[in-house]
């Protein structure tokens, strides 16, 4: 596509404030996600639908139009739970007592020459030849007996509900690409999101609102390349949310131009549709008016949904709404809205955790940065979980609860720990996964995946088949090449084990 110059996107945009759609076109870029330059190259596959809004009908080829799975989902909709940095598996969720007897020693050979030679021996480079226990107390909880510290006491009180596992391996130890090959499948920047392969598998079920909605005050280590569409076509890129005052920039107009934006935006249409039938190839305006049109009926829904005052007093109580830590009662609104978005159909909600630069990268001083930081979500998970469990949509949604990867026995810098891909812990919930169930294990001090090592494209291929999508069957042609979120088809399988 030639792109106008500088003066035609200039005439452009006056053009649209004449329209009174100057604010709306702002928020149109709002809504996918990007910097509105009055020509964003939209595309993608679409499919034919009929959408309306305020009693008006208009009829376009939709992208976001909801979509049959491939054989019978599981669940409906995902909620993400990103905790930015890596929270150390070894004093959360991953009880190796044979650390209190090595604490302060070395390393055992035995473990060294598990590593030595692997991809993952460079997780012993920056950190001292001493093994650290964990500094916080641990206790089994629930029917199931799962090991839980006592940094998560609220969340040990579902932990029946939960389905761990202990051997997640990623590929890189570094921040950036361990989050990209977590979001995206690859440790490279620009592949595509997690989010945006099941908008475009599936679509979505509200009209009203996006499919894939984020949600952060900082975003993760290695910026939008976690969670943007890449090659897929901007319709499935993500729509950032917020959590207090306008749940959206820019959603409502002014008010003397909103008796008329129906015809505007019908004239808009019209224009758009004039253009692309001299440029019949150029089907990229299907996702551009599917854009406008979410746009114009997210102006009431998306007030709607970031109003909490319909919620029952117990409800702000148990997410912490109401903490007197301001941080917990941030991420207890993220996730009472991630909470209301699955409720009113939304697909996927991405949430990230990291109200600041650091996260749980605990270099130093482990328990200074890991206690505040699971005060700051312990409550509000627990919250999601057992409101989820309550109304009934943990059935048709999945929890996932994960970072880029854990943390290692060895005691790096003052009381802190270094980065470790060679295993760690994660947990789910919800419709498909075993509740109360343990998979994989790490060695006795934490350190690499021994028990049923999950690399990210299992895992990917489990979240994908749960949704109903078959996994091989998603790809999106890029320059000649099949393009798969698992990477080559035959080359991964869901982790059965877990599955109901």
């Amino acid at each position: 596509m030639v792109h106008p110059s500088n003066e035609i996107l200039a005439q452009r945009r006056r053009f649209l404030q004449s329209l009174g759609l100057g604010g709306f076109g702002g928020m149109v870029a709002q809504v996918l996600g990007s910097q509105w330059d009055g020509d964003v190259a939209w595309g993608g596959e679409s499919s034919a639908a009929t959408l309306e809004g305020n009693s008006h009908t208009t009829a376009f080829d939709n992208p976001l139009a909801a979509k049959s799975p491939n054989f019978p989902a599981k669940v409906k909709s995902v909620i993400f739970l990103f905790l930015v940095g890596g929270p150390s598996q070894i004093d959360t969720f991953d009880y190796k007592p044979l650390l209190r007897d090595l604490h302060g020693k070395a390393v055992p050979d035995l473990f060294k020459n598990n590593l030595s030679g692997s991809k993952y021996a460079n997780v012993f480079h920056g950190c001292k030849d001493e093994l650290m226990a964990s500094p916080y107390q641990w206790q089994q909880h629930g029917q199931s007996g799962m090991w839980i510290s006592d940094l998560f006491p609220n969340l040990a009180k579902h932990v029946d509900d939960l389905c761990f596992i202990h051997s997640l391996q990623a590929e890189s130890n570094n921040h950036a690409p361990a989050s990209y090959q977590l979001h995206t499948g690859d440790v490279r920047a620009g592949k595509a999101s997690l989010g945006s392969w099941v908008t475009y598998g599936l679509g979505s079920e509200n009209e009203n609102l996006p499919g894939y909605v984020v949600l952060f005050d900082a975003g993760p280590l290695g910026g939008s390349a976690n969670y943007h569409n890449g090659f897929l076509p901007p319709a499935y890129q993500p729509t950032r949310l917020r959590d207090q005052g306008a749940t959206v920039l820019n959603l409502l107009p002014p008010e003397r131009f909103q008796a008329g934006q129906r015809a505007s935006l019908d004239l808009l249409n019209e224009l758009n549709r004039q253009h692309q039938t001299e440029r019949a190839d150029f089907t990229q305006l299907d996702a551009r008016i599917a854009t406008y049109e979410l746009a114009y009926r997210m102006q009431s829904a998306g007030v709607e949904i970031g109003q909490f005052h319909d919620e029952p007093a117990h409800i702000h109580t148990s997410y912490g709404l109401d903490h007197e830590d301001t941080r917990t009662q941030s991420f207890a609104r993220k996730c009472l809205l991630a909470r209301r978005l699955v409720q009113r159909g939304v697909r996927f909600v991405q949430l990230y955790d990291m109200p600041d630069k650091d996260g749980w990268d605990a270099h130093s001083k482990l328990t200074d940065n890991h206690t505040p930081r699971a005060r700051w979500t312990d409550q509000p998970m627990a919250a999601l979980v057992n409101d989820l469990k309550q109304s009934g949509l943990l059935d048709s949604t999945l929890v996932i609860c994960a970072s880029e990867f854990g943390r290692t026995p060895m005691m790096q810098d003052d009381q802190g720990r270094q980065h470790n891909a060679a295993g760690f812990t994660i947990w789910m919930a919800g419709g498909g996964v075993k509740p109360g169930f343990r998979l994989g294990s790490t060695d006795e001090i934490g350190l690499m995946a021994t028990e049923r090592p999950v690399s990210f494209p299992e895992l990917h291929a489990t979240i994908l088949s749960l949704l109903g999508l078959d996994y091989e069957k998603l790809f999106f042609e890029v320059n000649g090449r099949m393009e798969r979120l698992t990477g080559v088809a035959g080359s991964t399988k869901p982790v059965r084990e877990i599955l109901l």
